[in-house]
């Protein structure tokens, strides 16, 4: 290994726990609106139609000062974890080595609100299958990092995009010894996997992406011909485009400006990524800790508070709109793409810009599939790169 990389264990001050603590308990909460008659109870999906329920926000407050942060940071502290310096940034990074020694290296890519916590589920079955009943021949060498702004990947100066961020995780890789590789992610990882491999075309084996949030890239004709599904996605993605794009707006025009409140109130920062958390999310799952579990969720929201990572990811949303381009040219490495519930994927518009060559459409799950679905997500991984290790 690179003599750059440095080990590193989490040990969050413990007054820091006790300032979020007493912040909690210090909540001003808003009087809110009365719920809309249409709407039913305001815990149920209809009542969040102007934003997080109060009663919700407030169940989840009084879990959170319940909530075991050091049980957290043990287990996260039992996986293997290192810091490395990567033009001019500090990035963090989960490196699971499996015990089958023909493993495929596979670099894993959250997005945002989510953090490298994602894939915890998942690290186990793919990296080591043969305990899981599984295929050793399917094992992984797993490469976790925290994208930069995000969790203990402290930015040091903008400029972090998609490509930046691609180059980086190029440099990662090589670092690591690894010169044949596969990538996987979603989110920002569904953007930042296939831009590491039209950049390290001749390393990278295959992309497999799911949870890309882009409204697809309509030209005419493109909806003379979809299928049902495919229309009820886009019928999806036009609701969520016209309601639920609110955030995307301020992080990539005034990400400052929204940073203040994140950094200053845990009870803003929850909200502000519990919601998406609601909007993601399986929709038979009323609720968003249905869907990744309450303990889960809080961790995540810790992870950004006690990081103080808030505002500086929201920063991501700012460098690529300082950066959006025209359509990348088609990517000449063979793509899987799994689709689960509340993903706008159209195969034959991400066909122009991905070789697709393996395609799954799933009925549960959503866009944590890690989370979500990780059993699913973990047997769709497998699938696509076996015939191309």
């Amino acid at each position: 290994m690179d003599p750059s990389n440095s080990e590193f264990r989490i040990n969050i001050p413990q007054a820091a726990l006790d300032d979020l603590r007493e912040r909690l308990r210090r909540t001003r909460w808003p009087t809110g609106l009365p719920v809309d008659p249409a709407s039913g109870s305001g815990l149920a999906s209809d009542g969040w139609r102007r934003g997080v329920p109060v009663e919700y926000l407030r169940e989840m407050v009084a879990a959170w000062l319940e909530f075991d942060w050091r049980a957290w940071e043990a287990r996260l502290n039992r996986l293997p974890q290192f810091v490395t310096r990567i033009d001019g940034q500090t990035v963090h990074y989960l490196h699971v080595r499996s015990p089958e020694p023909t493993a495929l290296p596979l670099i894993l890519t959250h997005g945002w609100p989510g953090s490298f916590m994602e894939f915890l589920e998942v690290i186990g079955p793919l990296s080591d299958p043969r305990s899981y009943g599984a295929d050793p021949a399917d094992a992984f060498h797993l490469v976790i990092p925290s994208v930069p702004g995000f969790g203990f990947s402290t930015p040091l100066e903008p400029g972090w995009s998609h490509e930046r961020i691609a180059r980086a995780w190029a440099t990662l890789m090589d670092r690591l010894g690894y010169q044949r590789y596969g990538a996987q992610g979603g989110d920002t990882g569904s953007v930042v996997s296939p831009a590491l491999g039209r950049i390290a075309s001749d390393r990278v084996v295959g992309v497999h992406i799911n949870g890309g949030l882009a409204f697809p890239d309509l030209q005419p004709g493109d909806r003379d011909h979809l299928t049902p599904a495919e229309q009820a996605r886009l019928e999806a993605a036009e609701r969520l485009r016209e309601v639920g794009t609110g955030y995307a707006d301020v992080q990539s025009t005034r990400p400052r400006t929204v940073g203040f409140g994140l950094n200053d109130s845990p009870v803003g920062q929850l909200a502000w990524i519990v919601e998406k958390f609601w909007e993601w999310t399986d929709p038979a799952k009323a609720l968003p800790h249905e869907a990744v579990g309450l303990d889960h969720l809080l961790a995540n929201v810790t992870l950004y508070w006690l990081t103080q990572t808030g505002a500086t990811s929201a920063n991501l949303y700012y460098e690529n709109h300082l950066t959006a381009a025209e359509r990348p040219k088609r990517s000449p490495v063979p793509t899987g793409i799994a689709v689960f519930p509340t993903d706008p994927a159209i195969r034959h518009i991400l066909d122009r810009v991905h070789t697709i060559v393996h395609w799954s459409e799933y009925p549960i799950g959503g866009h944590f599939a890690a989370l979500e679905a990780p059993t699913l997500l973990t047997t769709d991984i497998r699938t696509f790169f076996h015939p191309l290790r």
